[in-house]
């Protein structure tokens, strides 16, 4: 198996070369961000053909690596033939390489989420244009596409991703308080900043539910959300005659990133086109993983947690709410962590927002301007935030 990695030195990324490692697959490529050390040290094992590195750190690259191809387009990443694609890159960056890879006829094992959040149709066409193939790793996308798997998409009533329910699924009872060091402690998964602040507003989740419907074709309202916090069960699929499949197991990331790079050169061309895939070699450490203890299963409260329910509101909308929504919350989530607004003001400019979003058809354009427009609305909604408390 032939490799390239976007995304490399982030948490998707890192432990992706992790199975590679293992599986002895070839990294024929690697798109990195600004870590030139995790990145000197990934290149120092793999032995790349190309790297792709942020701008602002091209020169110092180029210089560090002679040897080397150094480029500073990820896209180009996307393009290099391979068997799988694997695209890690966090945000409307991670856009560009996806669509280049599918163009290309590149089998894309996809991290990043906000692809069919954002841009859903857009990424169909271009997969349909080149003969791309999308096979998703998130975990609980991942289970749904097992779930799927040998399934007639007509059959199904419901699909169902679980949440762990976040560091504050319990308490406090206030959470206008919270701080974002207690937010960072996410109880099951070891993830980045951002979805890990996601994770425990669930505005991750919401994220989820509508790349979800994206992926498969399904309407919102067709896509539930459980509560489940000891994060065994992953996603679960019920179908028309009343039975239920699930996707269950370790809290272990590696397990989904495998299974979606087998899956992926026989992927999905079209929402809910799900093929399945073989079985990989066995993983010692899991196979002696017990099916015991107890396992919750509990409602999401939409009113502790709103973020959810917005999304929801933004993924019924369609058209330019979601990438209205997802930039703002780049915006609030980053405003959080800096301390310049509180846990509880994160839903409150997510819906300032969303109640703001003009109207629109979605268009690689007009997805670009939205960003940048929604982005703005909630820097200005921060400031005014800060100069209020001043």
């Amino acid at each position: 198996m032939k490799l390239s990695v976007l995304g490399s030195t982030g948490s998707i990324g890192t432990q992706t070369l992790d199975v590679a490692r293992e599986r002895g697959w070839t990294v024929r490529a690697l798109a990195a961000g600004k870590n030139l050390d995790l990145l000197d040290t990934q290149i120092q094992e793999f032995v790349p053909e190309l790297v792709s590195v942020d701008k602002s750190v091209y020169a110092e690259a180029r210089a560090r690596w002679t040897g080397l191809k150094v480029i500073s387009d990820p896209s180009e990443v996307a393009a290099v033939p391979a068997d799988v694609v694997v695209n890690a890159m966090s945000g409307l960056m991670g856009l560009a390489p996806t669509r280049a890879a599918l163009e290309h006829g590149q089998a894309v094992a996809l991290a990043t989420k906000e692809a069919m959040v954002t841009a859903a149709h857009l990424i169909w066409d271009a997969a349909a244009k080149g003969g791309g193939r999308i096979v998703p790793i998130d975990s609980e996308h991942t289970g749904v596409y097992q779930c799927l798997a040998g399934e007639d998409m007509q059959d199904v009533a419901e699909v169902i991703l679980t949440a762990s329910g976040g560091p504050f699924r319990t308490g406090p009872a206030d959470l206008s308080g919270v701080t974002p060091e207690q937010a960072l402690k996410h109880p099951s998964w070891s993830m980045g900043p951002k979805v890990t602040i996601d994770s425990a507003t669930l505005f991750n989740k919401g994220l989820e539910v509508m790349e979800c419907a994206s992926l498969y074709g399904l309407p919102m309202r067709q896509v539930g959300v459980v509560i489940h916090p000891q994060s065994i069960i992953h996603a679960a699929v019920r179908f028309r005659d009343g039975s239920l499949k699930a996707q269950f197991g370790p809290t272990d990331m590696r397990l989904p990133i495998a299974y979606a790079i087998d899956a992926a050169p026989t992927g999905m061309t079209k929402p809910g086109d799900v093929r399945g895939a073989g079985r990989g070699p066995q993983v010692q450490d899991h196979l002696s993983w017990p099916m015991r203890g107890t396992w919750e299963l509990l409602e999401p409260d939409l009113k502790r947690f709103p973020a959810l329910a917005l999304a929801y509101r933004a993924g019924e909308t369609g058209g330019l709410a979601p990438v209205a929504l997802n930039a703002a919350d780049e915006i609030t989530v980053d405003a959080f962590l800096q301390g310049q607004i509180g846990f509880t003001d994160i839903p409150r400019l997510l819906e300032y927002v969303l109640d703001h979003t003009p109207t629109g058809t979605l268009t690689w354009d007009s997805l670009h301007q939205t960003d940048t427009w929604a982005r703005e609305q909630a820097q200005a909604w921060v400031n005014a935030k800060g100069h209020a408390k001043a």
